[in-house]
């Protein structure tokens, strides 16, 4: 028996371990509830001398979140994502972050800059992705935001590049860059999955470029294969090591500052760089690729269903996929040319009516 009763009423908790004896009031004269106070109080001890963690829902974020990334655990998207929540919530407690705390969040987001509700979802996504590590920690016993809703996203119209953009902005484009855009815009990897790409990952004999970094999981290890432009791109380079892209031999980090100046010589209204994946998509959807080939050229994201976990892409289909939409833009570049070619015997047929009219004209004023 660990509990015993003092003169006063109040019971107190006595617990032996490894020699030493602990003594603990347990603040009650009720005994079923000394009795739950004793047995927790042997739990902590018991943790204690095994060296069990104990939950800590007052630890501040902005120490959860240097564990975090202590831990290896953060990716470069939550680094990037930290940066905005750190400063609003690096003193709370993590016990404090609820729904309130949330949409106090957001206001400030707006009060800040007109942002998409699909910025602040991305924010939210990350700080709930930290809590759900804590739980795993034994941090927190639950996670506090594991039943938040997020704002839902109202559609937006994509910016789709014209294939007459396409190659003004290839020839305003810097050397390096217009590699990189080729490539993006006969594949729809992304950016960092460009920047990343190397010859290991090439395979010629096949026609296939491996994905194999990328930020989602169904993006990585991913086939996609070449069009004729991008292999006759690729067979033209006499280095054959290391990275594909690269500016001086030296890898390229960023090319905003090129991808701003090609635009703005091309003459072409604004796009992002990212604007032609969203390209590639559309392109694919008018050359009359279904939905799950589209995804599984891109390495979207599948949704966690039966049908999904059981279906596969095969191959063909994706060569399939790729020739259809190497069709269609020899048909619209095709159609392109016809149109400037009447375009210019449509003015020059003017021209030569001018001419006429005004000889014609001449030679009667000398009549008169």
């Amino acid at each position: 028996m660990s509990l015993w009763r003092r003169p006063s009423g109040m019971y107190e908790s006595h617990i032996c371990m490894d020699g030493v004896r602990y003594r603990k009031s347990t603040g009650t004269a009720n005994k079923r509830l000394a009795q739950q106070i004793d047995k927790k109080f042997e739990e902590e001890l018991l943790a204690q001398r095994f060296e069990v963690e104990q939950y800590k829902p007052t630890m501040k974020f902005g120490e959860l979140t240097a564990r975090f990334i202590a831990a290896g655990a953060a990716k470069p998207w939550h680094l990037d994502r930290l940066k905005l929540l750190l400063p609003y919530f690096a003193d709370f407690e993590i016990a404090c972050v609820n729904r309130s705390l949330i949409a106090q969040y957001r206001t400030h987001r707006h009060s800040q800059r007109k942002l998409a509700e699909t910025t602040i979802n991305r924010d939210l996504e990350c700080l709930r992705h930290i809590l759900y590590w804590a739980v795993d920690q034994r941090i927190l016993p639950t996670n506090p935001l594991s039943r938040l809703k997020l704002e839902r996203a109202r559609r937006k119209k994509r910016p789709v590049m014209s294939l007459e953009e396409e190659g003004l902005l290839l020839r305003a484009a810097a050397p390096h860059l217009r590699k990189i855009i080729i490539c993006a815009a006969d594949t729809g990897m992304r950016r960092g999955e460009l920047l990343t790409q190397r010859w290991e990952d090439v395979d010629f004999d096949r026609s296939l470029l491996s994905v194999t970094h990328s930020k989602t999981a169904e993006g990585e290890s991913r086939e996609i294969p070449f069009t004729k432009r991008l292999l006759e791109l690729l067979s033209e380079q006499t280095t054959r090591e290391g990275l594909i892209f690269t500016f001086g031999d030296k890898p390229i980090h960023r090319i905003k500052t090129a991808w701003k100046a090609a635009v703005r010589r091309s003459w072409i209204k604004h796009y992002r760089f990212k604007d032609l994946r969203a390209t590639f998509n559309s392109r694919l959807i008018e050359a009359g690729v279904i939905k799950d080939v589209r995804k599984e050229l891109m390495g979207h994201s599948r949704n966690e269903d039966t049908n999904d976990l059981y279906s596969h892409i095969e191959l063909p289909l994706l060569r399939e996929a790729i020739t259809k939409f190497e069709q269609w833009r020899a048909t619209k570049l095709k159609e392109g040319q016809n149109s400037q070619k009447q375009l210019h015997m449509r003015n020059q047929l003017t021209t030569e009516t001018s001419d006429v009219t005004a000889t014609t004209g001449y030679e009667a004023d000398l009549i008169n």
